[in-house]
Parts: C-alpha cells; structure tokens; sequence
C-alpha cells in the first residue's frame, strides 16, 4: 500500500512557492528523512501533507485520501477521516498543559470518536507503556522532562494506530543521548510496520540509523532512492 503519493505537487508557503513539481511516493512500512536548511520547504511539505495546507496544483493522496486543492473543496470534507489515520509529532510537542498526561490523551480520543470510559483507559495505558512511561499518567506535562514530554506526544500520535507518522524535527529540542533514545523509540514503531517520514536537521541520526532521504533544495526536492547525494 502506498501511505504517500505526490504528483508534480507544488508546495506553498503563505503566497510563496517553496517547492514545485514535487514527485515522490512512500509504501507502507517504509522510513525516510526530510531534509533541508530552514526555510526551504520542509514544514511546508509536512504541512500539506496532513491537510494543514492546501494543495494549489498537482495532486497528491496520503493513506488513500485525496489531498485538498486550493481551487476548490475537493477533499476537504475527508480531513478529519484523514487525520485519524494518522500520527503528527511536532517540535515543540503542543501538549496541554493544564491536565495531566492521561486527559492530553483522552482528549484526542474523545475528539476522534472512541467510546467507552474503559476502552479509552486501556488505550492510553497501551501507548504509554509502549513509550516506556507506563507510570506517568497522572503526571502534568510540566513535571516532565523534554524526552518524557516528546515520548507522550509519541503516545499521542500512536493512539489511532497510525499507517503513517509526519515527525517535524522530533528531536530538535533534545539532547544527543535523549535524541537517541527517541530515535530508536521510531525504529520500533516503524519495524511494526508504521511508515514514518521524519523532517530533521540531526545528520548524525541519519548517518547512525540510515534510511531514504528527501532533500528539499532550491525548489526542488531531491530524492536518495533516485539520486543519490552527500548529505553535506
């Protein structure tokens, strides 16, 4: 199954284009980096991907729906639909910070539809220990670490059993080892199965744990398993 497929997609940001004619697909269970300095498209691509921004020519679908046009409302009545099959991890994590770690949790599923006061606890003990923080329930984002706090919006982007997780530089704001730790926390979840495709500045990661890489540059992104080029 093909989780991302883009078509000579033009990618914006605000009135600008950041990328044109962009043509890439990712299959379900694969790994790849996003890769490219500040500004040259990245969250922008990310951003499209998961409806946040329009799509203005080209086409594009993620994990089987239609990406929506600027040039209409095709597809947009499908976002909700769209987002539930996926796990979106950002930077600087968007937790809650007024409940506890469980009602973060709790919120995303009462927002995606689940039902069931105990189906919903026994999911968000799931993720928790799936992330290694089985005892942090009760605990406020802000009594937590930076690594504990990404390891919940992990969590958070898990509960729906994602096809595919967008991480826009999950690990920028942490330090090598917690990065570390982070990073093999992905590898688990992708060996499960889950396509992930990681924006990230961290070329030491990349070099550790070596995947695809998609290079946004000039306009243009620029695909390894295509043309193959030095990350420098």
């Amino acid at each position: 199954m093909t989780v991302i497929e883009l078509h000579d997609a033009y990618i914006m940001q605000d009135v600008n284009t950041v990328l044109q004619k962009v043509t890439f697909a990712l299959e379900k269970g694969e790994f790849a980096y996003l890769v490219g300095r500040t500004g040259s498209g990245k969250s922008s691509l990310l951003k499209t991907l998961y409806a946040d921004l329009p799509l203005p020519a080209g086409t594009g679908s993620v994990v089987g729906f239609g990406l929506p046009s600027s040039m209409g409302s095709s597809g947009s009545d499908k976002v909700p639909y769209l987002r539930r099959k996926l796990g979106i991890i950002f930077q600087d994590f968007q937790l809650l910070f007024d409940r506890s770690v469980a009602d973060n949790l709790l919120f995303v599923l009462n927002a995606t539809g689940w039902k069931g006061k105990a189906r919903k606890q026994q999911r968000i003990s799931e993720v928790l220990m799936r992330v290694g923080l089985a005892s942090v329930a009760g605990k406020m984002p802000h009594q937590l670490s930076g690594g504990e706090q990404q390891r919940v919006v992990i969590a958070r982007a898990l509960l729906n059993e994602p096809l595919l997780l967008l991480a826009d530089e999950p690990t920028g704001n942490l330090d090598p080892d917690v990065s570390d730790s982070i990073m093999k926390l992905f590898v688990e979840i992708n060996n499960a199965g889950t396509a992930v495709l990681m924006a990230t500045h961290n070329y030491q990661l990349i070099e550790q744990y070596p995947h695809r890489v998609l290079k946004c540059e000039q306009g243009q992104l620029i695909d390894s398993a295509v043309t193959p080029f030095a990350l420098s």
